[in-house]
This record gives C-alpha cells, sequence and structure tokens, in this order.
C-alpha cells in the first residue's frame, strides 16, 4: 500500500513538468534589406518623395518604357547632364530609357518603389539593377542579408514585369582595392546573387574588372571618390554592357 502511494504521489509531481510544452524555437527575424520602406535620411528626405512622384509622371508622359535602369546613386548619376548626359544620349537616349536610380538607396527603398507604383503599367524589354553598395555602406549589413534583399527585389520584378528581362549587375567596386572591407563585404554578396541568374529571364553579368587596374586597384581617374563613376566611368559602364543590352532587349 505505502509503495503504491508512493508511485501515485511521483507520478503527481511530474506531471505538471511533463505537461510543460517544450520551448519553441525562436521566430525568425527578417533583416532589414527585405522590409519595404521610404528614404528617411535627412539629406534625402526633401527630394526622395518627390523625385518618386516625378518618375512616376515621367513614366506616364513616356507612355512606352522599353529600358529600365533601377539603383541607387550609382544609377541616379545617368540624370546628371553634365556628368553622363552625352554618354546616356548616345547609349539609351533612342531607347526609350527611364532611370529610376536614386541616391542612397539600399535594398529596401527599391523595395517600397516597386510597390508604390514604380513600374506600374508599363512592360519594358529589360531592366538593368544594380543596387547592395549602401547596405555595406550605410550599416556594414551582412552580404546575406543584402543578397536577400537583392533577391525580393528580384521577386517583385518578375510579379509587375513577368515579360520583361533583367540583367543584374554585380555591385561595382568601391574602395582602394580588395582589401576594403565594403568593397569585400559587396563581393560577398556578388558572389551570392549570381545565383540568381535562370539565365531565361534574369541574367547576371560582372564588369567590375573594367574599372580595375591589373593590381585591382580602382583608380581616382574613374572614381574620383572610389564609389561613384565620372564621366570616364560611365563610358566604361555602359560601353562594357552594350553587347548584353543588344542581345536581351533583341535589336
Amino acid at each position: 500500500m505505502k509503495k503504491t502511494v508512493a508511485v501515485a504521489l511521483i507520478a503527481a509531481l511530474w506531471l505538471p513538468v511533463l505537461a510543460v510544452e517544450a520551448p519553441k524555437a525562436p521566430a525568425k527575424v527578417e533583416p532589414t534589406s527585405v522590409k519595404p520602406a521610404v528614404q528617411t535620411a535627412r539629406w534625402a528626405v526633401r527630394w526622395w518623395m518627390k523625385r518618386h512622384k516625378e518618375k512616376l509622371a515621367e513614366k506616364k508622359r513616356m507612355g512606352r518604357v522599353d529600358l529600365l535602369l533601377i539603383g541607387d546613386s550609382i544609377t541616379h548619376g545617368w540624370d546628371n547632364r553634365r556628368k553622363a548626359g552625352a554618354i546616356w544620349d548616345k547609349y539609351y537616349a533612342k531607347r526609350r530609357a527611364l532611370n529610376l536610380g536614386f541616391s542612397g538607396d539600399r535594398t529596401e527603398h527599391v523595395i517600397w518603389r516597386l510597390q508604390n507604383g514604380a513600374v506600374d503599367g508599363i512592360s519594358p524589354k529589360l531592366a538593368v539593377l544594380m543596387i547592395g553598395t549602401n547596405n555595406a555602406g550605410h550599416r556594414r549589413e551582412k552580404s546575406e542579408d543584402t543578397a536577400l534583399g537583392i533577391k525580393v527585389i528580384l521577386q517583385e520584378l518578375a510579379k509587375r514585369l513577368p515579360k520583361t528581362k533583367v540583367l543584374l549587375l554585380a555591385i561595382f567596386p568601391r574602395g582602394k582595392d580588395d582589401n576594403d572591407p565594403l568593397r569585400k563585404l559587396n563581393l560577398g554578396t556578388n558572389r551570392i546573387i549570381r545565383t540568381c541568374a535562370d539565365n531565361k529571364r534574369v541574367f547576371f553579368l560582372d564588369i567590375n574588372d573594367k574599372f580595375l587596374d591589373k593590381n585591382r586597384v580602382l583608380p581616382k581617374t574613374i572614381m574620383p571618390d572610389l564609389l561613384h563613376p565620372n564621366a570616364k566611368g560611365y563610358e566604361i559602364w555602359a560601353k562594357a554592357i552594350e553587347p548584353k543590352v543588344k542581345e536581351l532587349m533583341g535589336e
């Protein structure tokens, strides 16, 4: 009898323990790079939303857009007539091209713009995409997280522009050489995003060697601040991608 009572007592003591659920694995936190956001940098807020609305209006006026360029300040620079105007006229003006580059943008800002009308109502033959250097430069983001943001952008483009081919460019080199910590982050991102190419709708192209010397040093004669191309840099860029642009646009 005493033994039976003892067993029952032990069982009673263990039941609450057994009833407690095993701890759940912590919820996976999405990186900032994939969360659509407007630009909030103090130096950019005065013009960023205005530019977005201006680009919506420009797109509407154009009626038909055959070529899109999407990115950050490096792409934004195509709108600088003094620096890149002649090169734009030579390569893109006749192609009904729309420049959707915004200075300071990271992947999350491009996602927001795509989700808020940037490409609605058009069906370009080709979109040239380069984004991610500000993810590295502004918050030293892991290459894996920047790549996730780029993958979301590709998903948005697939959903909104299903007939448009995408030329995904490797993020351009920055800093003096491959020892620069921000270049290292970009190189890591490039290694990941090259796998996004299916060579049917998305195509990857790395033209970075065109900007570097034999020691992989980035000359200031091409990018004076070791980030943004000058006129010579824009000419190198346009010339380097031109064969692939022609191919993908069916010219």
